[in-house]
């Protein structure tokens, strides 16, 4: 079992929790889902997608609206800043890999950027 990161995860594997841990997905299932989802891709363990903006800032800003997203949904990316480029790699730590929960995150991010799309200029290119 790999170090859990996830509160969530923890709480189960302590027994404290009843909501399991979803089983990981296979690299076929996991394919298949990421289709809808454009631009996201599946990296090893991880599903991953990046974003490019006009500024740092704006990228902090984006970075802010998906912390906004992981903290509701108890399931948090990794994320990687290199000046104007964002990268979210998503997995369950727990469980090493890809679970139907780091698809579902990837879903609600994509369904915010839309949400915020013609609200904001802190959105990618």
């Amino acid at each position: 079992m790999v170090k859990s990161h996830c509160w969530f995860a923890k709480l189960y594997t302590k027994g404290i929790s009843t909501i399991a841990v979803p089983k990981l997905l296979s690299d076929s299932e996991i394919d298949s889902r990421l289709r809808a989802l454009k631009g996201w891709r599946h990296e090893g363990e991880f599903i991953t997608k990046s974003y490019e903006f006009e500024s740092f800032m704006d990228g902090i800003d984006f970075i802010r609206k998906v912390a906004e997203v992981a903290e509701k949904y108890e399931h948090h990316p990794d994320i990687h800043v290199r000046y104007t480029d964002v990268t979210l790699s998503v997995q369950t730590h727990s469980e090493g890999g890809v679970t139907e929960w780091d698809i579902g995150l990837a879903e609600k991010i994509e369904a915010m950027l839309r949400r915020v799309r013609s609200k904001s200029r802190a959105l990618p290119r």
